[in-house]
C-alpha cells in the first residue's frame, strides 16, 4: 500500500510518500504562506509523487470526539470544522490542507490523524484544570496536550530500541524539542502526562512561544494596561519563547550568542533549560522512575549543547549522558547512554509520517 501522509504546517505542507514498509521513498514541501497552499505546486508535487492508495493527514485537535485516527467523510470534516475554536491558529491549516488533497485526489481513501488523540488517556489528575465543574464541561476545558504523534512514534521507536519483549513493562520521558516544544510521560505506551495543555501555548519556553505563564499577569495586563486579547494572543504565540528573550527563535543562533557574551542569550537558555529539567522531573514523578529519556525534533535531534545541559541535571534522577557520544556528528536513532546510566538516553528522529501511516494502515484494515 502506497501511502501519501500530509502534515500541515505553519508556512508549508510537508508531503511524504511511504511504501509497504513505511521507507520514505519521496518528500516534498510545499508553500503555504499565510495558512494558504500553493495549489499550482501541490498538484505538481502530487502529479509528480503518485500513485496512492490512500492518504493519511495530521490534523492537530480532535477534542474529545476523536481519540484515534478516523476515515474523512463529509460528516467528519464538519465535525472537525466545529473545533476550530479549540485550537484557532492551528486547525485552519490543518484542514486547509485536507481539502487542498482531497480536490486533487477525489474517491481516495483519506484517514485524519490527531495529534491530540495520544493524550486521551492521559487520567483525570491529569487533564483536570481547578476550574468549576459548569466552566469544564460547557466548554470542555482540560488539558488536551499536543505533539502525540511525535511522542507515540518515539515511546515506540525506543522500546524496540531497548530491545524489549511485547507486554515487558516500559516506563520513557519523551522531548519532542523543536519551534513548538512538549514532554510526554509514556507508560507501557500509553500517555500519562504531558506538558501542553488546553491549548499549544503551555508548557515549555518555544522558539516563539511563551510556554506556561502565570494567568494572573495575563489578567493584570488586560485590566491595567488595557492590553487587548487579540495582543496578549498574538504576543504569547509569535513574539515570545526565544524570541522574546533575545530577538531570534533559532537555537543555535542563541547558543552562538551565548557562546560569545551575550547577556540575553545566556539569560535565555537558563530559563529554557530550568523550565525543560524542571519539567522532565515531574514528568519522571508522574511514571515514578523511568527507564528511557528521548530526545527528539528539531534540536532535540541536532543540539548537542541543549541535551547535555538538560541532562547534567538529571543525574540524580538516574539520566548519565556518554559526553564523547553526544558530542557524535550523527544521523538516524542513537543511543546517547554512559556505561553506569539507570535511565537510558536515546536521540530518535521525528516521524511523525510514520506513525500517520501505522494510523491510515489500521484504518482500512479495520474497514474505516
Amino acid at each position: 500500500m502506497r501511502l501519501l501522509v500530509v502534515n500541515a504546517g505553519s508556512s508549508s505542507v510537508k508531503i511524504s510518500v511511504l511504501d509497504e514498509q513505511d521507507n520514505l521513498v519521496a518528500s516534498h514541501n510545499v508553500p503555504s504562506p499565510g495558512g494558504q497552499v500553493d495549489q499550482d505546486a501541490l498538484r505538481e508535487v502530487v502529479k509528480k509523487a503518485g500513485p496512492f492508495d490512500a492518504v493519511g493527514h495530521r490534523i492537530v485537535h480532535g477534542g474529545t470526539e476523536f481519540t484515534a485516527p478516523v476515515l474523512v467523510d463529509p460528516n467528519v470534516e464538519r465535525r472537525l470544522e466545529a473545533l476550530t475554536d479549540l485550537a484557532p491558529l492551528h486547525q485552519p491549516k490543518s484542514l486547509q490542507g485536507l481539502r487542498a488533497v482531497s480536490g486533487l485526489l477525489p474517491g481516495l481513501p483519506t484517514v485524519a490523524c490527531f495529534d491530540t488523540a495520544f493524550h486521551a488517556t492521559i487520567p483525570p489528575a491529569a487533564h483536570t484544570y481547578a476550574l468549576p465543574p459548569q466552566w469544564r464541561r460547557r466548554w470542555e476545558l482540560r488539558r488536551y496536550g499536543f505533539h502525540g504523534l511525535s511522542h507515540a512514534y518515539a515511546s515506540r521507536r525506543a522500546r524496540e530500541l531497548m530491545g524489549l519483549a511485547p507486554g515487558a513493562p516500559f516506563r520513557v520521558v519523551t522531548c519532542h524539542l523543536g519551534s513548538g516544544a512538549s514532554l510526554a510521560a509514556v507508560r507501557d505506551g500509553t500517555s500519562v502526562d504531558t506538558t501542553m495543555g488546553f491549548t499549544p501555548l503551555e508548557g515549555l519556553v518555544m522558539g516563539t512561544r511563551s510556554g506556561s505563564v502565570d494567568p494572573g499577569l495575563l489578567l493584570w495586563l488586560e485590566e491595567h494596561v488595557g492590553m487587548p486579547p487579540a495582543e496578549l494572543a498574538s504576543t504569547l504565540e509569535h513574539r515570545s519563547g526565544l524570541f522574546g528573550l533575545t530577538g531570534t527563535s533559532d537555537m543555535r543562533s542563541v547558543l552562538e550568542a551565548e557562546s560569545a557574551g551575550d547577556p540575553d542569550a545566556a539569560l535565555a537558555m537558563q530559563v529554557y533549560l530550568h523550565r525543560l529539567k524542571g519539567s522532565i522531573a515531574s514528568m519522571v514523578a508522574a511514571l515514578a522512575g523511568f527507564d528511557a529519556l528521548v530526545f527528539t525534533g528539531g534540536v532535540g535531534e541536532h543540539s548537542a549543547p541543549v541535551r547535555q545541559r538538560a541532562c547534567a541535571g538529571l543525574r540524580f534522577l538516574g539520566a548519565e549522558l556518554d559526553e564523547a557520544l553526544n558530542l557524535e556528528e550523527a544521523d538516524g536513532d542513537r543511543e546517547l547512554s554512559a556505561s553506569a546510566t539507570r535511565a537510558r538516553i536515546f536521540v530518535i528522529e521525528a516521524r511523525e509520517d510514520k506513525e500517520i501511516a501505522r494510523g491510515v494502515r489500521a484504518v482500512l484494515r479495520a474497514g474505516g
